[in-house]
């Protein structure tokens, strides 16, 4: 990992343990609770480990704290100024792609701003998310491909050129695809409603959100 990756990894590692802590769990409780492997859990908690945003969001849901809060300190002022480029890097590929989460609110209606760039040929699909969350998107440059589950479990193919938008149901399977010669950019907002109330009820496992 480069400097400002191990950095993240730290930061997030070590919100993830006083959260746990916080709460009274153990590794073993929150590593069931999130469907993650306890080593897994352990490496994310030690900085040691990159791990995928599919990982950070079932760490977050379990927790009850949405993912934002996973990669930023908390803070007393409202305000919070994201300058360009200052955005946690969670997701990167091999050939320069790269998703930053820019902004974010606090539970328990949690919206995560994202800025997406994936290079030709780059792919990258996601699980459900918890029930009832929404994405929207706009492409800013190139082409995109998003795919997304219906109902009946198909799967049905959108293709976005630069100006276009989609919004689609977040708790299904869908998937984000650069066919085209050019990189593609996008801004997605993610909204997740309820974020920690399955744990105000009953103190245990929310339902899986994926990335």
């Amino acid at each position: 990992m480069d400097e400002s990756v191990s950095e993240l990894a730290a930061a997030i590692g070590a919100r993830v343990k006083q959260e746990r802590q916080g709460r009274g769990w153990t590794l073993d409780q929150l590593a069931e609770s999130a469907g993650v492997s306890r080593r897994m859990l352990v490496n994310v908690e030690q900085g040691a480990s990159n791990p995928s945003v599919g990982t950070l969001l079932r760490l977050s849901d379990a927790l009850g704290v949405g993912l934002p809060a996973l990669v930023e300190a908390p803070r007393l002022n409202p305000v919070k100024l994201t300058r360009n480029g200052e955005g946690a890097a969670l997701w990167s590929s091999d050939d320069g792609g790269r998703a930053l989460l820019v902004a974010g609110t606090e539970p328990p209606d949690v919206v995560e701003l994202w800025d997406w760039t994936l290079a030709p040929g780059d792919l990258h699909a996601s699980e459900g998310h918890t029930s009832g969350t929404k994405e929207l998107l706009q492409v800013q440059a190139g082409a995109l491909t998003v795919t997304v589950e219906n109902q009946a479990g198909e799967e049905q193919q959108y293709t976005l050129e630069a100006g276009d938008a989609l919004s689609f149901p977040g708790d299904v399977a869908h998937s984000y695809a650069n066919h085209g010669a050019e990189a593609a950019r996008f801004t997605l907002a993610v909204f997740e409603p309820g974020v920690g109330a399955v744990h105000a009820e009953n103190g245990h496992k929310a339902e899986v959100h994926g990335g």
